[in-house]
């Protein structure tokens, strides 16, 4: 399955500091309405993949107003010293200037503890006025948290962060509980939690227009922000929505043919793409391509040209695809070095290319070439950027039909994404291929654990009701018959039939090709009467809906004869045997009087 690759942030783009609000003097030139207290966002920085790696931190990069006014109390590690209310500027300050000498965040994290706990004494704590200054120092308590891989412990500490400010008091409580909402959202993300993020993103953005209407530029990089995570949740029109949004705010603020404008549309045309809409996807990059000529930007009009050359192979223009990619992979050599990982997915295109168009000599030098330059990655390139060349090399492995190779690779990219926060979904993604693989070279016990790993995964990371989960699902339980878990087998049927019928549609082709394995597992149960109702429900949808002249109408319409006849004679009958329903050639023959050809298990 080809992953999903952001637009925006650029892979070379230097990883984000954790830094605390600094001095009023940061403040003093912004409006009332532009003195945005943001938290600092030490999560943004390994945002997940799936399908976009990474995205630029949320839009909430703050500056807050707080400066000593005595000085520092005697004993400020006293209990009595919390009730002064200049102890917790003075913490914060503290907190601030050892993350700044490099001392470590663990002597910052308790001078931001007691700085936290000194503004809820002097606000009056939950009963007292919101103070901002409490909201302001748990935002930085969170980032030290985040900064510490304690992700867990800093979401308590932002649930309590968007409850001190009020938004209806004024631009600065409500721009702090967009703050606030989005740096939760970010730790979610981080923890894999897609669909809790995307809540507090979507939270969010509504207190934003609330206090800024929805026309300001701000709203729009928060419409784009949360774009990009919907692109990632795979949730293409909700994704879709926004991006148009954010394209009117900035033609409305920006000149023709910006920046702004070229970054949009790649993240449009991505999402085209995603919804099988190649023409809408091509024009917008062909807009993007002139607008970042215009400003002369020629390393992103070569990474644009990459997209285009995937535009035209999903159409089959090869030869334009070819030109498109020579181009991109020309400047990339001159603009970044031979060996750069720009370079090598490049090389990975042309060898996808190659290899549809029949030249596998080529298509296979191209992989060797990406190898090798992941394989010595120069400074700079990010564990995520190896990974996903890995993953799409393996596949290319797979379709040449060396799926040992492919396995290698897939295994190798997991152990580099394994310790990277945010990155279950992705690693779920590739466990579930493995599976696959597994499964295909008749590996069953391996390929059960691949998909139960995922399925793990996938659940914690909030995408249970998503299609590719019931995809998932489907192919676990296939591996589950073929080990003769029957009854395990038809609870990951039934699960599955449940949400691809919600996302897909009763009439979609991986919906029909369950209903075929769910019937096939409650005939083998001795559920006669419920493989009949299936069947029958299948060849209605097909002979109303769909037509009959698919192949797998004839085979339907013999299965249902048959179990018809045999509920007929008796309604007690034994359940088939399993090797005869799923694998005639088995070594463990039985004898029976009568097999059931081409059962229907389907991945």
């Amino acid at each position: 399955m080809p992953g999903l690759v952001s637009v925006k942030t650029p892979p070379e783009t230097p990883p984000l500091r954790i830094s605390v609000p600094g001095t009023p003097t940061q403040a003093q030139a912004q409006t009332p309405t532009q003195q945005r207290f943001e938290p600092v966002n030490s999560v943004s920085n390994s945002k997940p993949a799936s399908p976009l790696p990474r995205r630029p931190p949320s839009p909430s990069p703050s500056r807050s107003k707080f400066s000593p006014r005595k000085p520092p109390p005697d004993n400020p590690n006293s209990e009595a010293a919390l009730d002064n209310p200049d102890l917790g500027p003075f913490l914060l300050k503290l907190a601030r200037d050892t993350i700044a000498s490099g001392e470590g965040p663990n002597k910052a994290l308790d001078y931001a503890l007691r700085a936290s706990k000194s503004f809820e004494r002097c606000s009056g704590g939950a009963d007292g006025e919101p103070s901002l200054d409490l909201a302001m120092s748990l935002h930085v308590l969170a980032a030290i948290y985040s900064s510490l891989g304690r992700f867990e412990e800093a979401i308590p500490v932002l649930e309590r962060a968007i409850r001190v400010p009020d938004p209806p008091r004024g631009a600065d409580h409500a721009l702090a509980a967009f703050s606030g909402h989005m740096q939760l959202g970010d730790t979610f993300s981080m923890l894999g939690q897609v669909d809790r993020s995307i809540a507090c993103y979507e939270e969010g953005l509504k207190i934003q227009i609330e206090a800024l209407g929805d026309t300001d530029p701000r709203v729009g990089e928060t419409c784009r922000y949360l774009a990009e995570a919907h692109v990632q949740a795979m949730q293409f029109d909700r994704a879709e929505e926004l991006c148009k949004k954010t394209l009117e705010i900035h033609r409305a603020h920006s000149e023709p043919a910006s920046l702004e404008e070229a970054s949009d549309r790649r993240l449009m045309a991505l999402i085209c793409e995603a919804k099988g809409d190649y023409e809408s996807a091509l024009e917008h990059l062909v807009l993007a391509s002139m607008a970042m000529i215009a400003n002369a930007q020629d390393t992103e009009v070569a990474a644009i040209d990459v997209s285009i050359g995937n535009i035209y192979m999903s159409l089959c223009r090869y030869d334009e695809a070819l030109f498109s990619y020579q181009k991109a992979l020309t400047v990339f050599k001159s603009s970044k070095g031979d060996n750069h990982p720009s370079v090598a997915s490049v090389f990975v295109r042309l060898a996808d290319l190659y290899h549809r168009t029949g030249k596998l000599r080529d298509s296979k030098s191209y992989c060797e070439n990406a190898l090798r330059i992941y394989a010595k990655p120069v400074p700079g390139t990010t564990v995520e950027e190896i990974a996903g060349g890995l993953t799409e090399i393996s596949a290319i492995y797979e379709s040449v039909d060396e799926p040992e190779e492919a396995l290698k690779l897939l295994q190798k990219a997991i152990k580099m994404l394994e310790d990277k926060p945010g990155q279950q979904s992705t690693i779920a993604g590739i466990e579930a291929r493995m599976g696959v693989m597994f499964y295909v070279v008749g590996r069953y016990d391996e390929a059960r654990i691949s998909f139960e790993s995922a399925i793990t995964k996938l659940r914690a990371s909030g995408e249970r009701k998503s299609a590719f989960f019931g995809v998932v699902l489907n192919q676990m339980g296939l591996a589950c018959v073929q080990l003769f878990k029957i009854d395990e087998a038809a609870e990951l049927f039934e699960e599955a039939r449940g949400i691809l019928e919600q996302e897909c549609g009763p009439c979609h082709q991986d919906t029909l090709g369950l209903y075929s394995n769910l019937a096939a597992t409650y005939d083998a149960m001795g559920r006669v009467d419920d493989a009949i109702e299936i069947l029958e429900y299948v060849l209605k949808l097909r002979e109303e809906k769909l037509g009959i002249a698919n192949p797998d109408f004839e085979d339907e319409k013999r299965r249902l004869a048959e179990l018809l006849k045999e509920a007929g004679r008796t309604r007690d009958r034994k359940a088939k045997s399993l090797e005869n329903l799923i694998d005639p050639s088995s070594k463990k023959k039985k004898e029976v009087t009568k097999r059931w050809p081409g059962l229907g298990f389907r991945i």
